[in-house]
Order: C-alpha cells, then structure tokens, then sequence
C-alpha cells in the first residue's frame, strides 16, 4: 500500500515539473519577442521647428521677392538697384483663358497677334480636281441597248458625237424592209463583249443618264459606229468624212441586210410524222 502511493506521488510530480518547465519556457519566448519589437510611438512634429518660407512673412502674409537678387539677399551682377522690379515679356503678354470648355487652348499661349488663313476651296471644287487628276471613268460590264446607248447598272450612257439610235429602227432596201435597228444592236454588243469600257464623264453627271465620249481599247465607240456605218454622226462633227465613206461602201444602214437568210431549216427525216395526214413536217 505503501509503494503505490509512492508510485503515484511520483508521477504527479513528475507532471507538476513538466508544467512549471512549460511555463517558464512560454514567459521566456514573450519577454525575447518583446525586447526585439518595442512599442510603436507616434510623435506630433513642432511646428516651430519649420523655417519660414522666403516668400512669406512671420505673420504668414505673401512678400514680393526681389528678381534681382539671389536666394541669400546678395544683389546678382547687372540686376536693376534702383528698386524697380523687371518685367517678364511672357508674363506680361499671356492671354486669359476663356470659355475652356468651349475652345482648345494650345500648349503655349502667348498675346501675339492671330494670323488669319486662306480658305479652303468648297468641296465640289475639290471633287472636281480629284475627278480631273483621276483622269477617265472606267464603266465595268456595258450593256448595249441600242447602237450609241449602252447602260451600266443604273446609269444610260449615250455616246458623244453622234446621233441616238432607237432598236426598233427599220430600213428598206431593194424594196425590202429589215430590223436594222436590232442588227446595229446585235453588232454593237459583239464588239463591246462586255468588256470595260473608259469614259470621260462631263461634271455634274450624277443622275441616270448622261452623254460621255467613251473607248474601248484605244478606240473610240463612236469612231467605230461611224466606219461602220451603224450610227449617224451629228453636223458639224469631224466624223461626218467617215460617214461619208461608210455610205459609198454600203455599210450599215446604208447597205442590205447583213443577215444570212439563204440557209433553209433543217426538216425532221422521221416516218412517224405525216403518217395518214396531209399536214406537213415540222420544221426545225
């Protein structure tokens, strides 16, 4: 009975110093972290110790300061002594902003006097010069809706230096009539092809039709309606030499019809047809 209680007063003592050595190591961490970080304090500055500013005084009133002396009171070499103060020419000059937000103000503003510019040329005259450096208009997919008339998309362009034409013009020769007028046509748009073509548009050409001087390779349309006698050119023209030899060469309208009406239609070699019928074979 004995021994077990010496056996458990040893254990408590044991846990007793264990503790106690705890304890003593925890205060001996804090009192080590508060030597090593003492306590922040704050400390209000003396407004005393601040010197006065050169410009002001000790009743904090703003003083002129002498341009003519250094920032020690010695007078610099070639400064005015008679107590005037110099003036400064840019400073004497500057203009007052007004209105800020409604007119720019450039970096450096000064009272010189403004010089007035040149005014820029109207628009339209500036259009006109583009339009005459650019040189001639290039007319992209022609349509050829009579000889003389061709039309791009929404614009009619009649060709300058001859008369119009109209497709459904006829012509009576040997004392027959024919459609001249689609066969002119039908011409002008082989030589077109729907190439492009370059045309000197007049000012101002801004509807749905207007008259131009065109060519087409280096060749003028109206050139090549005249020669070949397609087209009727207007009095006075230079062309009228070459309507002059278009007639005596019976091209054109002055000539026969040009089509070839001598091929007969191939007829259908079929037994079925007109069989016990007296109707006859179509043709093709």
């Amino acid at each position: 009975m004995r021994q077990h209680l010496y056996t458990l007063a040893g254990g408590i003592a044991a846990i007793a110093l264990f503790t106690g050595i705890l304890y003593a190591g925890a205060a001996a961490i804090r009192d080590r972290e508060s030597a090593a970080t003492p306590d922040l304090v704050l400390e209000t500055p003396d407004m005393t110790e601040f010197e006065t500013a050169p410009d002001q005084g000790e009743t904090g009133e703003d003083v002129p300061l002498d341009l003519g002396t250094s920032s020690g009171g010695t007078p610099e070499p070639g400064a005015a002594t008679t107590g005037e103060q110099p003036q400064n020419p840019a400073t004497e000059n500057a203009a007052r902003a007004i209105e800020p937000q409604q007119f720019g103000l450039p970096d450096t503003v000064t009272g010189a006097p403004l010089e007035r510019m040149e005014p820029r040329a109207p628009l339209s005259e500036q259009d006109k010069q583009a339009k005459s450096a650019a040189g001639p208009t290039i007319l992209y997919r022609p349509m050829a809706v009579a000889a003389g008339v061709i039309q791009f998309d929404k614009l009619t362009l009649q060709i300058d230096g001859i008369e119009p034409e109209q497709a459904d013009r006829t012509c009576e020769t040997g004392g027959k009539s024919w459609p001249c007028g689609i066969v002119a046509r039908t011409a002008f748009r082989n030589f077109l092809r729907a190439r492009a073509v370059s045309c000197d548009m007049p000012e101002g050409s801004a509807g749905s039709s207007a008259t131009a001087s065109c060519s087409l390779g280096g060749r003028d349309l109206a050139a090549w309606l005249v020669d070949n006698g397609w087209a009727t050119p207007v009095p006075g023209s230079p062309l009228e030499t070459r309507a002059d030899a278009a007639r005596q060469a019976k091209l054109g309208f002055y000539g026969e019809d040009p089509r070839d009406l001598s091929h007969t239609p191939m007829t259908l070699d079929d037994p079925t047809f007109g069989t016990g019928m007296d109707d006859p074979q179509p043709d093709l």
